[in-house]
């Protein structure tokens, strides 16, 4: 598996590789930090070019990449990158997280890290990020490259737009909608529904900005 970042939270990622016994063959990507060291942990190769990625999947029967970066656009942008050089689009899930038994559906690509909870009939998109310790409530939906930072906690019967990003340690109440491409900011308790392309922060909740529409 190639885990596409090199710091922190690449790192948490290969945690998670570990507590699933799955460390036989990883690489790192960055092909950002120049004066990097060349491996991490002094173990894990970090590539620094696709073509060297390229080198690495043609010897490997292993074609997956996951994503070791948080950020909704960039996530989108390097699983696109990824996913055109052959490679298949995998989710890590921690052994401990607790994910229910009961209509429970995890698109391609979500990273689902420690102590995080999901209950029953939820539905978490494509490419999003649920960070340590958060819980998900009953007949929730988030939807694609939804970033959800530690300890944040959402009710059930939620909705979270793609490309929104909720900050540590937020609550969202029950029933509520949030558009998206919106940011909770850390702390934030939402009490009402949240539109496309904002800004909200504070308790309860209030708009503070309008955002700039992105195009995936």
């Amino acid at each position: 598996m190639i885990i596409v970042g090199a710091k922190g939270f690449a790192k948490e990622v290969l945690e998670v590789q570990y507590q699933l016994n799955d460390v036989g063959e990883i690489y790192f990507y960055d092909d950002v930090s120049k004066h990097s060291e060349d491996l991490l942990f002094g173990k894990y190769r970090i590539l620094r070019c696709l073509d060297e990625v390229n080198e690495v999947i043609k010897l490997s029967s292993d074609k997956r990449f996951t994503l070791g970066v948080g950020g909704s656009y960039l996530r989108y942008k390097l699983h696109l990158k990824f996913q055109s050089a052959g490679l298949i689009f995998s989710s890590t899930i921690s052994p401990f997280a607790h994910v229910g038994n009961y209509e429970v559906e995890i698109c391609e690509g979500v990273n689902l890290m420690t102590g995080s909870v999901l209950t029953n009939s939820i539905h978490v998109g494509k490419g999003s990020l649920i960070n340590l310790n958060c819980t998900v409530g009953h007949d929730t939906i988030i939807g694609e490259f939804v970033e959800i930072s530690p300890g944040v906690h959402i009710s059930g019967n939620c909705k979270i737009g793609s490309f929104t990003s909720i900050g540590t340690n937020a609550a969202v109440l029950p029933k509520l909608r949030i558009g998206s491409n919106s940011i909770i900011g850390a702390g934030t308790v939402v009490t009402k529904d949240v539109p496309d392309n904002v800004l909200v922060v504070g308790v309860p909740g209030k708009i503070v900005k309008r955002l700039p529409k992105q195009m995936a």
